[in-house]
């Protein structure tokens, strides 16, 4: 038994050094913040030398505000464009403000101009200026390209730097034109996209089936299935849908004419559906769609101020139902004690049916198509879910209270509760959407609000004609 208890603790300890295999030292930023104290720039260096990018903007946003600025003033040289690129958008431009120029400007050169673009359209005006000033002129112009797009559109998205070639081009000639050019090669990128005379595309060649094919072979004899463009005025969810759907690694972006401007990878309509992700989850909570850890005590309550002010609505027009039933509170004592159980049981219900409809319009699963089957399918599981909880809640209230007619009533309530629970989670987001607002955003509110009203209203109202 000892040797078992062992087995399980050591399972868990190596559980938890997976977890924490890709965390940062907690031990960093008490070394950081001594280092920074006693202003040695060279063991600031040497403790941020072994980071990556991602993890450097990491330690910015776990700092405060004062020892944050207090680490740029001692050492920024090591602040380059991944690193703002990693940053959270809110703490970007305060970062972006205590960096040096000469800093800056070597930053954001050696950016992709999509990623130059991400950096900058959420800056002031005077920042975006300051950052297009640095930038070789062409690197500017493509920029400026891309920033006259909509925002969140696949023309800001992309990135300009596209590798392309004739349509009649071979193998060879490929790999001699990569060859002499690769001082302007982007830094990443995995398909030759082909073009006609027009600059249109054609198709497109992974780099695996050009470095494997003979150099006599017509690019067009080894193109890829998944070709397909991208408008670059179609909006940036559908370019992620895209990608995720049909699985790819990159497409070339297209202008109103079908001429080629731009290419977007894989890397950059990933980071699109976790933002669209970590949206939909804040949304639901009623926090905001932008909250970081990094946002200031004013913002954060400014974001989470008009959700709670809704909730509190809902909680009233609640209790406004409780109000009708007050006499008969007062006469069977056992309804406040029971009927907070109808209420929470629907709201979770109603919870877990929203969650599921979000997701689905999300990724584009649940459509006219099958939204009868989906109702339907809701409302069975509410129902038997309800079933089940009012079997339990009318032995509960048998025992407790010894009456089988206060059994009776909450189990009659916490079926129709849960079945407008499930029927309200699904319906509610659907029509929402219908409507043009986000379903994400304002259904919980909704849902928790019929389900209350539901609870109460069924539970009350079935005491008031039978037990009274």
């Amino acid at each position: 038994m000892a040797e078992q208890d062992d087995q399980v603790m050591n399972r868990e300890d190596e559980a938890d050094e997976d977890r924490d295999a890709y965390a940062l030292d907690d031990s960093l930023r008490g070394r950081l913040r001594a280092l920074v104290a006693a202003g040695d720039v060279d063991r600031v260096d040497a403790l941020m030398e072994p980071l990556h990018p991602a993890d450097i903007a990491d330690l910015l946003e776990q700092v405060s505000e004062g020892e944050r600025a207090a680490w740029l003033a001692l050492w920024s040289r090591g602040i380059d464009g991944e690193v703002l690129s990693e940053l959270d958008w809110g703490l970007r431009e305060e970062v972006i403000g205590l960096l040096p120029d000469h800093v800056l400007a070597e930053a954001v050169r050696e950016l992709d101009s999509d990623d130059v673009v991400d950096l900058v359209e959420d800056l002031e005006e005077a920042q975006i200026e300051a950052i297009l000033d640095v930038l070789e002129p062409s690197d500017r112009v493509a920029v400026e390209q891309a920033l006259a797009y909509p925002e969140e559109t696949a023309g800001r998205l992309m990135q300009r730097e596209v590798v392309h070639a004739p349509e009649h081009w071979t193998v060879g000639e490929m790999i001699d034109h990569l060859r002499a050019h690769k001082r302007d090669l982007p830094e990443q990128f995995y398909h030759v996209v082909l073009t006609d005379p027009r600059m249109k595309p054609t198709g497109h060649v992974t780099l695996g089936r050009l470095l494997s094919s003979a150099r006599k072979t017509p690019l067009q004899e080894i193109t890829e299935d998944s070709f397909r463009t991208i408008p670059a005025t179609q909006h940036e969810d559908d370019v992620a849908y895209a990608f995720n759907q049909y699985h790819l690694i990159s497409a070339p972006v297209v202008d109103e004419d079908g001429r080629l401007v731009g290419v977007i990878t894989i890397d950059d309509a990933m980071i699109v559906l976790d933002e669209a992700a970590e949206e939909d989850l804040l949304k639901l909570a009623g926090v905001g769609e932008e909250s970081s850890l990094s946002d200031k005590i004013v913002e954060t309550t400014k974001q989470r101020f008009p959700w709670l002010f809704v909730n509190l609505i809902t909680a009233i027009l609640a209790s406004l139902v409780i109000a009708q039933f007050e006499a008969a509170i007062a006469q069977i004592v056992a309804l406040a004690v029971l009927m907070p159980i109808v209420a929470s049981m629907g709201g979770n219900a109603g919870t877990q049916s929203l969650t599921v409809a979000v997701r689905a319009l999300a990724t584009r699963d649940l459509t006219r198509s099958n939204l009868v089957r989906v109702v339907t399918r809701e409302a069975a599981v509410g129902l038997i879910n309800g079933v089940v909880f009012a079997v339990v809640m009318g032995i509960v209230g048998l025992v407790w209270f010894g009456s089988p007619a206060l059994g009776g009533v909450i189990a009659a309530a916490m079926v129709i509760n849960l079945l407008v629970a499930g029927l309200a989670g699904i319906l509610i987001p659907v029509v929402l959407e219908r409507l043009g607002i986000d379903p994400a955003l304002a259904s919980g509110a909704f849902v928790t609000t019929v389900t209350d009203v539901v609870g109460f209203f069924a539970f009350l109202g079935l005491a008031v004609i039978f037990l009274l």
